[in-house]
C-alpha cells in the first residue's frame, strides 16, 4: 500500500500554511490517515538545520546544501516511511521551494539543483502540489500585518517577483503536477478552490 504525497507551494504570505490543517481534517473526514509536516523540518535534525537557514547569513550555495541535507533527512526520516503505511503526506513546501527560492530569489545555478534533487530524493516527487499564487505586494501587506520577518520574509519586493517566477517555471515544465490557486481571494474562496481540486482528482 502507498500513500500520496501532496506539497503546498507559495511566496511568505500567500496563505499556505493556514489551509494545510483544513484540508488534513477534511481527509480524515473522508478515512484518510494523514501526516502534515513541513520543508526545511519535519524531522529533529532538519528542524535544527530550519532554525540556522532562517536565522544565519550565509551564501546561495550553502544554503541550498542546508535545504537538500534537511530533506534528506526528512526524506529518509518521515515521509517514505509515512508513503510506505499508506498514509497521506501534507507538506508545507518541498523542493520547488528550493527552485523558487534559491533558484529564482538567490539566483542558484538549477542544474545544481537538478543535481542535488536527484541525490537527494532518489525519484520521489509529489502526487500533487497545491500552489497559492499571489502578487508579491500583496503578499507583503500580509506578513507585515501578521508577523515579525524572518531572512527569507525581510527580503524586497523584487526578490519575491523572482520567486514568483520560479514557481511558474516549475509549474510550466510538469504542469500535471501542479493545481495554481488564486491567492488573492478571501480565505474561504481559497479554501473552496482546495476542495474541489482535490474532488477532481477523485479524493
Amino acid at each position: 500500500m502507498t500513500g500520496r504525497f501532496i506539497t503546498f507551494e507559495g511566496i511568505d504570505g500567500a496563505g499556505k500554511s493556514s489551509h494545510i490543517g483544513r484540508l488534513a481534517d477534511w481527509l480524515k473526514g473522508r478515512g484518510h490517515t494523514v501526516v502534515v509536516t513541513r520543508e526545511p523540518g519535519g524531522t529533529p535534525l532538519a528542524e535544527a538545520l530550519r532554525d540556522i537557514v532562517l536565522h544565519r547569513s550565509m551564501d546561495a550555495m550553502t544554503e541550498a546544501l542546508l535545504v537538500f541535507a534537511a530533506r534528506r533527512d526528512h526524506v529518509q526520516q518521515q515521509i517514505r516511511p509515512a508513503l510506505a503505511a499508506g498514509t497521506t503526506v501534507l507538506c508545507d513546501r518541498f523542493t520547488d521551494a528550493t527552485f523558487a527560492y534559491q533558484g529564482g530569489g538567490r539566483g542558484f545555478d538549477l542544474a545544481v539543483l537538478g543535481q542535488l534533487e536527484a541525490w537527494v530524493q532518489e525519484g520521489l516527487q509529489p502526487d500533487m502540489t497545491l500552489w497559492f499564487d499571489l502578487p508579491p505586494r500583496v503578499a507583503a501587506q500580509r506578513r507585515a500585518a501578521a508577523r515579525a520577518a524572518d531572512r527569507f520574509e525581510a527580503e524586497d519586493e523584487a526578490f519575491f517577483e523572482r520567486v514568483r517566477q520560479g514557481y511558474q517555471r516549475r509549474c510550466q515544465a510538469q504542469p500535471a503536477r501542479f493545481a495554481v490557486l488564486d491567492a488573492e481571494r478571501t480565505p474561504e474562496q481559497v479554501w473552496c478552490q482546495v476542495a474541489q481540486t482535490l474532488e477532481s482528482q477523485g479524493w
